[in-house]
């Protein structure tokens, strides 16, 4: 009898299967904001979310070792239909209890903190910086990895605290690594990685893995380089698109249920996210046409 992958867990974006031995995350097209899932989906985002994150794990080196096994659904399983083009298969790790965040520049609440306080995440930086500039370098950003609601910033000490001395070390070196390596291609392309968020997990043998999704537009803020200036914030390949649409309802107080989307914000998304895999891995993949 065919063997059916098991439902662990649904979350916000993707669903998370054990099937035998491996563990399969199945990127959906349900969106989120403000940490509440939208009533009304993207179609084909999942797809291109998963196609990005084969990209990026096929092509950096710095990105091993990981968890991915493969991207091709076993055939043996029933409705294949279910999970072709959306899943990762994986092996088995355990999460750190610390998400890594790595930030090129100056963008999102840490510009209202460097305003008011001449910080960021937390850390000193120089004066006179303009909204979206380049930060010095690279700045590790961890922070905490909260079940519901948001995640909060930890400092440096307390990530230590948290994950021992020798494994913080760790993450924060590859992070970093995998950030800049990023950064080289994205250039090549016409994108500034502005942020990005890596996960890693432990396996069975205590090995350090990266896992979850790579180098997406939900995991990071991605700039067109063609439409970047110091001083205002630059339009984005990812979900800012429907956040400024939401900003601009009065009668929804940010808690469930969620509103509706008119149909030229679902397109506006999905076109976003479109571009994206485009010019970062030169392809894109078919997607449904209804």
């Amino acid at each position: 009898m065919a063997e059916y992958p098991q439902l662990l867990r649904s979350g916000k974006v993707r669903d998370i299967y054990r099937w035998q031995k491996e563990i399969w995350l199945v990127a959906t097209d349900r969106i989120s904001a403000y940490d509440v899932i939208l009533p009304d989906s993207i179609p084909g985002k999942g797809t291109l979310l998963t196609s990005i994150s084969q990209f990026w794990f096929a092509s950096l080196p710095a990105a091993q070792p990981h968890h991915v096994l493969g991207f091709d659904v076993p055939p043996t399983v029933p409705q294949p239909e279910k999970y072709a083009g959306r899943l990762t298969r994986c092996r088995s790790a355990t999460p750190l209890t610390v998400e890594c965040v790595v930030r090129g520049y100056l963008a999102g609440s840490a510009w209202l903190e460097y305003q008011a306080h001449g910080s960021a995440w937390g850390r000193p930086l120089p004066p006179a910086l303009l909204e979206a500039s380049p930060l010095p370098q690279p700045l590790f950003t961890p922070t905490t990895k909260a079940e519901a609601g948001h995640d909060l910033p930890l400092t440096d000490a307390e990530a230590e605290k948290e994950l021992g001395s020798d494994l913080f070390q760790k993450v924060r070196r590859r992070s970093l690594d995998l950030y800049q390596a990023a950064q080289i291609h994205c250039a090549k392309v016409g994108i500034i990685l502005a942020d990005t968020k890596f996960e890693f997990g432990l396996d069975d043998k205590k090995e350090l893995l990266l896992i979850d999704e790579l180098l997406t537009p939900d995991s990071s803020r991605f700039w067109p380089a063609d439409q970047y200036r110091p001083g205002s914030s630059p339009p984005s390949f990812d979900k800012q698109f429907v956040r400024d649409y939401l900003t601009t309802l009065k009668d929804w107080n940010r808690q469930p249920p969620g509103p509706t989307l008119p149909l030229p914000v679902i397109q506006g998304t999905l076109g976003r996210y479109r571009q994206a895999c485009r010019l970062l891995t030169g392809s894109e993949p078919a997607l449904p046409t209804s």
